[in-house]
């Protein structure tokens, strides 16, 4: 459980840096990019589940960094 919590605090900081660096926004710390992402995976894991994508780590980063775009 604590590996799995660590690895998504990974994924989102990644997902927030690559939706930073996506829509131009200013450059930004570890924690807000790992908050970013955190909420941007949220959204995007909401949005893809009314769609029907979802179910792997593959998806799971590009919607979190689709979710996070939307944010910045």
């Amino acid at each position: 459980m604590l590996l799995r919590l660590l690895a998504s605090l990974v994924i989102g900081a990644l997902s927030g840096a690559v939706a930073n660096k996506i829509m131009n926004g200013n450059p930004k710390g570890f924690f807000q990019n790992a908050f970013l992402g955190i909420i941007g995976g949220l959204v995007g894991g909401f949005l893809g589940d009314l769609i029907g994508i979802g179910g792997g780590w593959i998806s799971g980063i590009l919607l979190a960094i689709a979710g996070s775009c939307l944010e910045v």
